[in-house]
């Protein structure tokens, strides 16, 4: 993978309907690649999970095309309702998590607000026919008329792609699931909600060890909620999470069964210049991701992304601001909402770069090395294979140049909140409301 800053992004494709009129159950609400970048798995807000696959020939083709093609789509939540609560569980899809391949079969987790599910996809291509006890279309044969026996043959078969639930992992969490992450046992993972974090074993689907709780005796007194969380990619016993305070909290599982005292606790000092009505609101913390090498992670507020060394609590080592243009417009992002919009980040596959997502349809890449950023936009007007993605500006006041946009301009309906990078090469997926864009590097 190249240095980042350098890299011409171009279009490669995009999926799903360009009409205006989208429903909200096609709304994209979570994309992530698996282990080698072969399949790329979308939820909506539906409750549907579509698998695209790396098209083979544009894989091996010289010079190589980040391209995929409808793998399989199946139905994952289904809308339910809590009668003791008297509330609707909505089926949108909060988070989808691969686990690595140990067999010709795929599996996935995948969650809305409260049930976690385990997937398992695999091919079928094959069938058997000349069964003795049944005719072929499946209705049973009447003893009395079977006068020799058949030997079974195994016969090709158009390829099927199957998606079947394996683990139903549900009754344990009060609040909204917000995340979850398989450890790097491959053998656990952790869900969290806004209170509480738990350990599941992937086997085991009727307990669950909490192993982190911050609800307050008295809910009065609650002051933070847990905002994501995270395993480290390697050290199967650390994991960390963020909160809405703008803290990380790193927890090692090997000093205490209930992580409540944190080993780390990652927090910037608050610059009392920039004080406001809104720091509080704009200062939780999104979405932290862990880099590939376990060394560093990514913090994601609503107006920048903190680089944080994990052997250095008192301050990030990098940040980037990603529209600090809207400082100055946060009283109407409050007033219609988007101040609560939930942004995520994701590494590259050498942690050279970050991707994050903003408003109008704009996508930020910052390089870490060239220390160079990109404002790029999924747009319906560039989806023409190879075409080049023109970096964008936004201009806060004055005179406008040509190719610069007003930040009085921006339409903050549409918002990129979910991106993911591939873990091998320079091709990155950006969900745009109910369309996922494709870019590549020009090579």
């Amino acid at each position: 993978m190249a240095g980042n800053g350098d890299i011409q992004w171009c279009f490669s494709q995009v999926k799903g309907t360009l009409e205006d009129d989208v429903t909200e159950a096609d709304i994209i609400s979570c994309v992530e690649f698996n282990h080698d970048g072969d399949l790329l798995a979308t939820g909506d807000k539906g409750g549907r999970v579509v698998i695209f696959q790396r098209d083979p020939i544009s894989k091996n083709s010289i010079p190589r095309r980040g391209e995929y093609n409808v793998y399989s789509t199946f139905q994952s939540h289904e809308p339910e309702f809590d009668y003791l609560k008297s509330l609707e569980i909505e089926e949108k899809i909060n988070k989808i998590r691969w686990l690595k391949r140990k067999n010709p079969a795929h599996f996935l987790l995948s969650t809305n607000d409260k049930t976690i599910k385990l997937w398992k996809v695999s091919e079928r291509d094959k069938r058997v026919e000349g069964y003795n006890t049944k005719e072929e279309n499946g209705a049973i044969r009447d003893p009395a008329c079977i006068t020799a026996l058949r030997v079974p043959t195994i016969k090709p078969m158009e390829l099927m792609v199957e998606a079947s639930p394996r683990r139903i992992f549900a009754n344990a969490h009060t609040y909204h699931i917000n995340s979850i992450s398989v450890n790097s046992d491959q053998e656990t993972y952790l869900s969290a909600d806004d209170l509480r974090i738990n350990l599941w074993h992937l086997e085991i689907t009727d307990q669950s060890f909490n192993i982190v709780d911050i609800k307050p005796t008295n809910m009065e007194e609650l002051t933070e909620v847990i905002t994501a969380a995270e395993f480290h990619p390697a050290e199967c016993n650390v994991l960390v999470y963020s909160s809405s305070k703008g803290t990380i909290r790193l927890c090692d599982m090997r000093s205490a069964a209930l992580c409540d005292q944190h080993s780390k606790l990652f927090e910037e000092p608050e610059d009392p210049t920039n004080r406001s009505f809104f720091s509080e609101i704009i200062s939780s913390i999104s979405d932290v991701k862990l880099s590939n090498s376990g060394r560093y992670m990514i913090s994601r507020d609503y107006l920048s992304v903190k680089v944080w060394d994990l052997q250095m609590e008192t301050k990030p080592i990098e940040c980037y601001p990603v529209h600090e243009y809207l400082r100055s417009k946060l009283c109407s992002l409050y007033e219609n909402d988007c101040i609560f919009d939930k942004f995520e980040c994701c590494w590259s596959g050498n942690d050279s770069a970050i991707m994050t997502g903003s408003y109008n349809n704009f996508f930020r890449v910052f390089d870490r090395t060239t220390k160079r950023d990109l404002t790029l936009e999924a747009a319906r007007d560039i989806a023409k294979p190879k075409t080049l993605l023109k970096p964008r500006k936004v201009c806060t006041g004055g005179k406008r140049k040509k190719d610069e946009i007003s930040v009085d301009c921006l339409d903050f309906n549409k918002k990129i909140l979910h991106t993911a990078w591939h873990p091998s090469e320079n091709v990155v997926a950006v969900a745009a409301t109910n369309n996922l864009f494709l870019f590549q590097d020009k090579l």
